[in-house]
């Protein structure tokens, strides 16, 4: 889980069994901004009819900026303006992700896949949040600003990807390797918001270092299979995005680091987590692995 520095934000809803107000904001922001950056080419993209040098693509930050963000910036104050922004630019992303694998030549439709998989990953981040846990929702629950890591580490897969489908466009040309990295991503995509939904009210993007009144240790559903399938899913999710892009290089970056990354923070996590529930949590290891290779947390002696 990653550290979140904003406050929660305060809730005009917070019904379990209702979306709040942010929930319901971002909904009609991200959907608004994809469907008026869509609509434009919906006769190309029904009619299979590819515009020259697939210019449909430009329809995107044309409408976005032009448009969405200036009526976003007259409109909404505050949290709700912090919420919507960043909710319309996920809406165009996974828009402009779809023109691209409609129009763009083959190489960069994986780019186009990959842009997909990205704005829905971090879009229903908050959307799921915002579900099943409204009190600990901030804007910061789209995961954008994770770390300068995780955005350095962005950079260098979009790199590679550029370098190689110039120098060595071979790589990028074992389209059933790709598949798999569907396959990975949508499994990650799957396990994770299931963890989410599931620990509900107890589980939360921060690190929780004091246990809460409603903090509940969650091992019924898919927490039974594993301690932390939320780590789970997105361990295998990131892999699958370098496998999406056919990087090579950053497959083996992404999984080392990644590993690497859960393995200390599971360790860490369980520390806590031992405190908060003592032997009910001994137990619960005694049963139920992490889910992650190679990964036993911080085990009591």
């Amino acid at each position: 889980m990653c550290l979140n520095q904003t406050p929660p934000i305060q809730q005009t809803c917070c019904a379990t069994n209702k979306l709040c107000h942010e929930g319901r904001l971002s909904l009609g922001c991200s959907v608004g901004t994809a469907a008026l950056v869509l609509l434009p080419s919906v006769p190309q993209i029904y009619f299979g009819a590819v515009p020259k040098e697939w210019g449909a693509v430009l329809w995107g930050p044309v409408l976005y900026y032009a448009l969405i963000n200036l009526i976003i910036r007259f409109i909404l104050r505050q949290n709700d303006y912090q919420i919507a922004i960043r909710a319309s630019f996920l809406g165009f992303v996974g828009a402009t992700s779809i023109l691209l694998i409609c129009f763009a030549p083959c190489v960069w439709k994986q780019f186009g896949v990959y842009g997909f998989f990205m704005a829905f990953f971090h879009y229903t981040e908050f959307l799921a949040i915002a579900w099943s846990n409204p009190k600990s929702l901030s804007a910061d629950s789209f995961m954008l600003n994770h770390s300068w890591s995780y955005a350095a580490a962005a950079t260098a897969s979009w790199l590679e990807f550029i370098l190689e489908v110039y120098l060595l466009p071979e790589f990028k040309s074992f389209y059933y390797v790709w598949l798999i990295g569907v396959v990975l991503c949508t499994f990650g995509e799957i396990v994770r918001k299931t963890a989410i939904f599931t620990a509900s009210i107890s589980f939360t993007h921060l690190v929780q270092y004091e246990k809460s009144g409603d903090h509940k240790l969650i091992t019924h559903g898919i927490y039974a299979f594993a301690r932390h399938p939320s780590y789970v899913g997105w361990f295998w999710w990131s892999i699958g995005t370098q496998f999406i892009l056919l990087n090579p290089i950053c497959i083996l970056i992404y999984t080392v680091v990644s590993w690497k990354f859960f393995h200390d923070r599971i360790y860490c996590e369980e520390y806590t987590l031992l405190n908060f529930f003592r032997n009910d949590y001994k137990t619960y290891q005694d049963t139920v692995p992490t889910g992650l290779p190679f990964i036993k947390g911080f085990i009591l002696e």
